[in-house]
């Protein structure tokens, strides 16, 4: 898991900067509620007035609002004021200012405004023909503040009448209040425009960003598996499959890097957005809506999490099993086909294929019924607020600009809460998906680089000793090899024989350590093979394995796997003694022939000639021939071993071998059986000392072509 956890550190400062960007996004897509607000109830209901203290006043108007001011507020009003003619024009203020004056303003503007429109019936009331403005001048404050508060009023609803005061204020002094209006609107709109166009941008920016890092997070995880892998011994391909190993290198860390995006886009900028909006409209009266609508989304997350949760694991171990089942079909089709055992196949693949398909239907039921349930809901909450809303607005306490705002807001809050169950969902499956990948980085391998590596040079001699060597599956109840001791030496060739299940296979794969031993040592030049680097053991050794191997790519590709630079004539000598030369320049492009995937297009004959090719091309120290001339024909097998002994002459050669005419000519030659050395010399030595390799020898050919050979 730190592993894991690691990678993702290498990229801390492209998540600020995403981090970054998506906060001021953020800003931007919680600002244009806003400016909807104020274009309705400012640009639209207010003609573009956005406050209640003209910029400019006649000065009879002015002194009806100091009637109902007292000595400080008064002497504040004219101080802001300047008198140019008949006119007084509002001094620039600064914005504290503009706030003072608006309250200082409020009251005396409803107290003129409401004696304006009631001045008749308030004349009749009191049986006076007195202007009504000379009656409020001789009250005392009291009695003028008493008119200011004749009306219950909401302050929201006191700023509008005190707009419509200032509009008649302009009427009176033939401003052009469409022209104001129309101006305002165009540069609110701009402002709302620009900030939609920067979010946009920003919006784009952070997508690159966030699929670049998560692409690039998902490369150096598929290298970091690969490469930890390519160090897996037969203990860790037991513990986790190869078909589970496929699937979680793929569907896992495809699906890892998917919620890495949704984390980075969503994850941080849900929040974000949420508490923003919440904090617009937490003084607001209806935020009782939006406490139902996030409690209704939270239960139906909790009931998700409940129901799917259980099966998130499930799916992705029938990934796995759909894997394997497919693999075993696909590499054993010939075999299928030759019992005519197709239709049991299909159905062993069709049963795994159904047990997925039910589960992802089960989950993706559940994930596709959360949205048409979130919409419907989105959908009620917004009935509820114009519901709600269009009361208040009947009773002026609100407007309709800030119903708009409040309805964007409210679907901004729980879109926000839609958006992080909808991770949350994601992270649990996720999360499988991590530990998944994890398992392989935290698994212990068995075969270890040594703490303190002997230098043996960059080439070896290519002495090899077996002392006491002891070996035993770590599953296993009893020893595979017995008590195995010899040398082989440059320039000799050591045959190994048996019959099956003797361990020959396994003793040779204990030199290149893709095993080690349980007890005793394997010494390379005098040296423990477990104090010498992998990297030294395994370039000086050239491997040829039972089954033949060859990669996509050319021929040429092939016979030089693993060096950068190809040398023409070392490559052609190494198909000539492999006797891979004939039927390469039968090819149309010979060595730039393609061969297909696990060298379908060439025979196993071919194949094992290119292989042998191969381990002769790389010239090392040491050959191992794991019953590699065992697709051969005995002409082909016979030349081969000829021109192989010259090329050999200065290496070790280790061959392990069915045929007993493949093993006659050997320096020496180990019979094994039931893991354990029961002969060891020349092909003579043992046909008079040996039963087990005389009854071997005898198997394959007559004592009388034996003597011929």
């Amino acid at each position: 898991m730190k592993t894991f956890f690691r990678h993702l550190r290498r990229h801390t400062l492209t998540m600020i900067i995403v981090v970054f960007f998506l906060f001021i996004q953020a800003m931007c897509d919680l600002r244009l509620p806003d400016y909807t607000s104020k274009i309705v109830d400012v640009g639209i209901s207010q003609n573009g007035i956005e406050s209640n203290v003209p910029e400019k006043i006649l000065k009879e108007d002015l002194n009806k609002l100091l009637i109902f001011m007292n000595e400080e507020d008064s002497y504040t009003v004219k101080e802001k004021y300047e008198l140019k003619g008949n006119i007084y024009i509002l001094k620039e203020p600064t914005q504290e200012e503009q706030e003072k004056l608006s309250k200082i303003l409020i009251d005396p503007e409803l107290a003129v405004l409401m004696i304006e429109m009631k001045d008749k019936e308030l004349l009749n009331k009191i049986n006076s023909k007195e202007d009504l403005f000379n009656l409020a001048s001789t009250m005392n404050l009291e009695g003028q503040s008493s008119v200011a508060q004749y009306m219950n009023i909401d302050e929201k609803l006191k700023v509008q009448y005190g707009i419509n005061y200032v509009k008649n204020e302009y009427k009176k002094l033939n401003i052009d209040i469409s022209k104001t209006q129309n101006n305002y609107i165009k540069n609110t709109g701009t402002k709302m425009l620009s900030l939609a166009l920067l979010g946009a941008i920003i919006a784009a920016i952070t997508s690159y960003l966030t699929s670049r890092l998560s692409a690039k997070f998902g490369k150096t995880l598929r290298e970091e598996v690969v490469q930890k892998i390519m160090k897996f011994g037969n203990k860790e391909f037991k513990k986790i499959s190869l078909a589970s190993l496929i699937t979680r290198s793929t569907n896992d860390i495809n699906r890892v890097q998917m919620f890495i995006t949704m984390l980075l886009r969503i994850m941080i900028f849900a929040p974000i957005m949420g508490i923003g909006a919440l904090l617009k409209v937490i003084n607001n009266e209806m935020n009782f809506i939006i406490i139902l609508a996030v409690s209704i989304i939270l239960v139906l997350v909790v009931l998700l999490f409940i129901i799917a949760m259980p099966k998130f694991k499930l799916v992705q171990e029938l990934i796995d099993k759909i894997n394997l089942v497919f693999r075993e079909i696909l590499n054993g089709l010939p075999v299928i086909r030759s019992f005519k055992n197709e239709k049991n196949e299909e159905e062993r693949f069709d049963e795994v294929n159904k047990k997925l398909t039910k589960v992802n239907l089960f989950v993706d039921r559940i994930m596709i019924l959360m949205m048409p349930t979130m919409t419907f809901l989105m959908n009620a909450i917004c009935i509820l607020i114009i519901y709600v809303g269009a009361k208040k607005i009947d009773m002026g306490t609100i407007q309709i600009g800030t119903l708009m705002a409040f309805i964007q807001y409210t679907i901004q809050i729980i879109m926000s809460f839609l958006l992080i169950s909808v991770i949350s969902i994601m992270i649990p499956r996720a999360w499988i998906s991590i530990k998944r990948i994890a398992e392989i980085f935290d698994k212990d391998i068995e075969i270890e680089e040594p703490e303190v590596v002997s230098d043996i040079g960059n080439k070896f001699k290519g002495t090899v000793e077996f002392k006491e060597v002891y070996f035993r599956y770590h599953d296993a109840d009893e020893d595979i090899l017995e008590n195995i001791s010899f040398k082989a030496t440059p320039g000799t060739t050591t045959a190994i024989i048996g019959g099956t299940g003797s361990g020959k296979s396994t003793l040779i794969n204990l030199i290149p350590r893709f095993f080690d031993v349980t007890g005793g040592q394997i010494l390379i030049d005098g040296i423990d093979v477990k104090n010498l680097s992998l990297y030294d053991i395994r370039e000086n050794i050239g491997y040829v394995p039972q089954k033949g191997v060859l990669f996509t790519g050319t021929i040429e590709e092939n016979i030089s796997f693993g060096k950068e630079k190809i040398n023409k004539k070392q490559l052609e000598l190494a198909a000539q003694i492999s006797q891979s030369e004939e039927f390469i320049n039968e090819k149309p492009k010979k060595y730039k022939e393609e061969i297909s995937q696990g060298g379908t297009n060439v025979s196993g004959g071919q194949k094992q000639r290119l292989s042998i090719a191969r381990a002769i091309y790389k010239n090392p120290s040491i050959y191992i021939f794991d019953d590699s001339f065992s697709a051969l024909d005995f002409k082909t097998d016979k030349n081969l071993r000829k021109e192989l002994k010259k090329a050999t002459k200065e290496s070790t050669v280790i061959i392990v071998a069915q045929r007993i005419s493949t093993v006659l000519n050997a320096d020496q030659i180990i019979v094994l059986d039931e893991g354990k050395i029961v002969g060891i010399g020349s092909h003579e030595e043992l046909m008079s000392t040996c039963d087990i390799y005389k009854e071997i020898a005898l198997s394959q050919v007559t004592e009388e072509e034996l003597n011929e050979k």
